[in-house]
């Protein structure tokens, strides 16, 4: 099937609720019954313009009307990821760069690798050795109605591009002058060192207990030692009884590295950056033109009938 071209015949199903029905019809006869597709957010799944085509909106409804889980796993912190949707999206989403599962359609916490004070020494570190640099961390905690989830976000030494980077996504953040006067722990934090990242890299190395990313960007974004986007991928796929074999992944930055080479598959758009396109198993049509649909084609013809 090339969505590209072909009309979407299946509209009945464009609902992720209707995953249920469809086993209880055709059980084991459904193409991508337990097969997982993750999808990168930014690059990947929207296109240059931030929306999700009607060609890969059409992909994913034929794929999940088949059996199939899609997500998105994605860099974003919970507070914020604003556009679940049933529509496009029938598994918990992975975030923080795969730290965290969360269910949005039931609100339940999957799974969440959070770091805290094994990082007080590195933050402590950053803030003292680099004046300029913004610390923002992102915890994840329920209200006292154990449902709700607390938006509030912290910010040491916060800049004028790191506030910036906090309304561009509508996430609430109180100023702290230490990592132990906000709520922690936290899925991820994050550094923004415009113009000196290379350097702050570099002081971190100096603290074996986290993990960072490693970037040539103006943001490090610090994780729990074990955490990436593959091993989220992988504990995800063994929540929804998916075989690793049948677990695939698409990106097209440097942070979906560890996804791409983790998956049975790797998609990667072919506009990706170099990093993205050297780990790639299948190079698709650019996330313009239909990236998505295109690695669904390919699925396609690998579980053909």
């Amino acid at each position: 099937m090339n969505f590209s071209t072909a009309p979407f015949y299946a509209e009945q199903f464009l609902l992720a609720k209707t995953r249920n029905i469809c086993f209880n019809i055709f059980g084991d006869n459904m193409k991508f019954k337990n097969v997982l597709l993750a999808s990168d957010f930014d690059g990947t799944l929207k296109n240059d313009e931030g929306i999700i085509t009607k060609q890969d909106r059409d992909a994913i409804a034929y794929f999940m009307s088949e059996g199939g889980y899609f997500t998105v796993c994605t860099g974003r912190s919970y507070q914020g990821f604003h556009l679940y949707s049933p529509e496009y999206i029938n598994a918990p989403v992975l975030l923080a760069n795969g730290a965290m599962a969360y269910d949005y359609e039931a609100k339940k916490l999957i799974f969440n690798d959070t770091i805290g004070e094994e990082s007080f020494g590195a933050i402590r570190a950053v803030n003292r050795e680099f004046p300029d640099a913004a610390i923002e961390m992102y915890p994840f905690r329920f209200l006292d109605d154990g449902k709700t989830v607390n938006p509030m976000c912290y910010a040491i030494n916060p800049t004028e591009n790191s506030q910036r980077h906090f309304t561009s996504q509508n996430i609430e953040f109180s100023v702290v002058s230490d990592p132990s006067e906000g709520a922690s722990p936290w899925p991820k934090l994050m550094i923004a060192a415009h113009g000196f990242s290379q350097e702050v890299q570099k002081l971190l190395d100096g603290y074996p207990q986290i993990k960072y990313l490693k970037t040539t960007g103006d943001y490090v974004e610090i994780l729990r030692c074990g955490s990436d986007k593959g091993t989220g991928l992988l504990k995800l796929g063994d929540y929804l009884g998916c075989a690793h074999k049948d677990a695939y992944a698409a990106g097209d930055g440097y942070n979906d590295i560890e996804m791409l080479v983790a998956a049975a598959g790797g998609f990667v758009p072919e506009n990706g950056s170099p990093e993205a396109l050297a780990v790639a198993k299948y190079v698709t049509r650019s996330n313009n033109d239909g990236c998505i649909a295109n690695a669904i084609e390919i699925l396609d013809r690998i579980y053909g009938d």
